[in-house]
């Protein structure tokens, strides 16, 4: 009685999975559903004016960029100009206070030379009776002072050997390049003795060594 309740049941569960498994492989399949693209919304009024007014001061930007790049390009060249006019100014001044040491050197060379002269000149030969004489044998006399003396008028030993003290102080302020040389040097008892070693005898009316 047991088994044959069991063959009962298990036919009626064999026709139940057949029944669902006839079913399930008949029924029609479900169709698939393809979600639609949202169309595209247009931009609003805002929008486009939004959009318009960034543009816009993009391009006030970069107009400002370009206007600031060109006023520094100009105060570049123009600061470089100024510095190769300021160089050029000094290569100027360099030469100009160079050939003033050149020029103030070759005038100290010219004095000193005008002293060697005046101190060093060899005595010439004695020049003949009647002509001037030559002031440079007296010692401390060189062509300089001569050149002087000669504008003061005096162009012989007489002349020289004839000077008072008084004179011999006139004089010394006439040449005031060469302050006491005339007592230092004694040009009056040299152009005493020049005249004597030239004409043979004394300075008329003054004692040879007077």
């Amino acid at each position: 009685m047991s088994f044959l309740l069991l063959v009962i049941i298990a036919g009626l569960a064999a026709l139940v999975g057949y029944v669902v498994g006839s079913r399930s492989s008949g029924a029609p399949a479900l169709p698939t559903v393809t979600p639609a693209r949202p169309e595209p919304v247009p931009a609003s009024f805002d929008e486009r004016r939004e959009s318009d007014g960034f543009g816009a001061e993009k391009s006030r930007v970069i107009r400002s960029l370009d206007s600031e790049a060109a006023r520094l390009r100009a105060e570049i060249a123009t600061r470089d100009a100024l510095l190769a006019q300021a160089s050029e100014f000094a290569r100027d001044r360099e030469r100009s206070f160079r050939e003033l040491a050149d020029a103030r050197s070759e005038t100290a060379r010219y004095r000193q030379i005008v002293v060697d002269i005046e101190n060093n000149a060899p005595p010439p030969i004695l020049a003949g009776v009647g002509e001037p004489d030559d002031l440079k044998l007296i010692v401390g006399v060189g062509p300089v002072l001569e050149r002087m003396l000669h504008n003061l008028g005096v162009t012989t030993f007489r002349q020289i050997a004839r000077w008072t003290e008084r004179d011999v102080a006139e004089f010394d302020a006439k040449l005031p390049e060469f302050p006491g040389r005339i007592q230092r040097d004694q040009w009056v008892t040299q152009a005493r003795a020049l005249h004597e070693s030239k004409y043979g005898q004394g300075v008329p009316g003054i004692r040879a060594r007077g």
